[in-house]
C-alpha cells in the first residue's frame, strides 16, 4: 500500500510503499492483548510485601498455659489470628514476568501496525530533524499536523535536538526504531514513522 511521505511543515514528499505483509494483516485482538499482557506483567516491579509470623517483632513465648484455662489452646503472639501477628499467605517480592514466544511477539507488533494503518492513524515523515532544541517551536509544528496524542518513531538513532524539543511536549513519545513496542503504539492515538523506521522495519521483518 502506498502512503503520503510529508515534511515536517506540512508539505508532500513523494510516497513510501508499506509492505502488507507487516501493515496489511487482519488485526487479531487475542494476539495483540497477549502481547500486552506480556509487557505489563515484565513491567511490574512486583516489589510489593507483608511480613509473615516468622518476622513480625513480636513475643515468641508461649501465651498462657496449655491446661486449665478453659481457653484455646495458643502457642506464639505471633500466629495470624491475633492483632499484631504476621500475615498468612501474605504478598511477597516476586516477579510477576512470564514467557511469550519470540514469534507471537514479532506477530503482535504486525498486527498493531496493521491496525493503526486500517484506522488510518499512521503518518510518515521524510525525516525528524528540528533545527533547534526549542520545545515551543516544535509544539507549534506537531499542532499544525494535528499531532497531539502521538508515538513518534524515528531511525536507530533520533537527532539530538528533536529529542530535546519533544521530550517535554506532553502526550507525545520519541522512541529509536528498535524500541518500538505493541504497548506505546496501542496507547497514544497516532503513529508517526520516519521513512527510515519504515526502511528498519521492513528490513526486520523481512
Amino acid at each position: 500500500m502506498d502512503l503520503t511521505v510529508k515534511t515536517l511543515e506540512g508539505k508532500d514528499a513523494g510516497k513510501v510503499s508499506l509492505s502488507d505483509a507487516i501493515f496489511g494483516l487482519e488485526p487479531r485482538e487475542d494476539i495483540i492483548a497477549r502481547v500486552v499482557r506480556w509487557q505489563l506483567a515484565k513491567k511490574q516491579q512486583g516489589t510489593h510485601k507483608a511480613k509473615g509470623r516468622a518476622e513480625v517483632s513480636r513475643t515468641g513465648a508461649k501465651m498462657y498455659k496449655q491446661k486449665g484455662t478453659g481457653r484455646a489452646r495458643h502457642h506464639s503472639a505471633r500466629a495470624p489470628q491475633f492483632r499484631g501477628g504476621g500475615k498468612a499467605h501474605g504478598p511477597v517480592v516476586r516477579s510477576h514476568a512470564h514467557d511469550l514466544p519470540k514469534k507471537v511477539r514479532a506477530l503482535g507488533l504486525r498486527h498493531a501496525l496493521s491496525a493503526k494503518l486500517r484506522a488510518e492513524e499512521i503518518i510518515v515523515i521524510d525525516d525528524l530533524v528540528a533545527k533547534e532544541a526549542k520545545t515551543k517551536a516544535l509544539a507549534g509544528v506537531f499542532a499544525s499536523l494535528g499531532l497531539t496524542n502521538a508515538l513518534i518513531i524515528g531511525g536507530a538513532e533520533i537527532e539530538s535536538n528533536f529529542k530535546l524539543a519533544a521530550q517535554n511536549i506532553p502526550n507525545v513519545d520519541v522512541l529509536p526504531v528498535q524500541g518500538i513496542n505493541v504497548y506505546d503504539i496501542l496507547r497514544r492515538g497516532k503513529l508517526v514513522l520516519s521513512k527510515a523506521a519504515v526502511e528498519a522495519l521492513e528490513e526486520r521483518f523481512k
